[in-house]
């Protein structure tokens, strides 16, 4: 018996098949977002690990933030991901929205990446 895929899981799907075409063993920066909090990991698919991680539910994020849900929570995550991402020696990223739009929380973690020294 075949599952019926929802639309974000087929389109989340749709954007990973186009990210494994393209990614040249480069690791993943994931992005998953909930009503009330932002995770950010970096994946490498060839091992099967995650290299970095950071969200907004870590005790110290959690005191310094207003709230995990806006994009300045967001921003405050991709910064903190990007400096573990180069702790571990991690430059080059593919970004992965998932099924995720390219606006607003979603954006403002991948810009703050950027300029935390993140290349993608």
């Amino acid at each position: 018996m075949s599952k019926r895929l929802t639309r974000s899981e087929k389109r989340s799907m749709r954007v990973r098949r186009a990210l494994r075409r393209v990614a040249n063993g480069r690791p993943r920066l994931s992005v998953f977002r909930s009503s009330k909090h932002i995770y950010a990991q970096i994946i490498d698919d060839a091992q099967g690990r995650t290299l970095a991680a950071a969200s907004s539910l870590e005790k110290d994020m959690r005191g310094k933030l207003k709230t995990g849900a806006d994009t300045a929570a967001a921003a405050e995550i991709g910064k903190l991901v990007a400096e573990r991402a180069t702790k571990a020696g991690v430059k080059d990223v593919i970004f992965d929205r998932g099924s995720y739009l390219f606006h607003g929380r979603v954006k403002a973690l991948a810009d703050a990446a950027r300029e935390g020294g993140l290349n993608f």
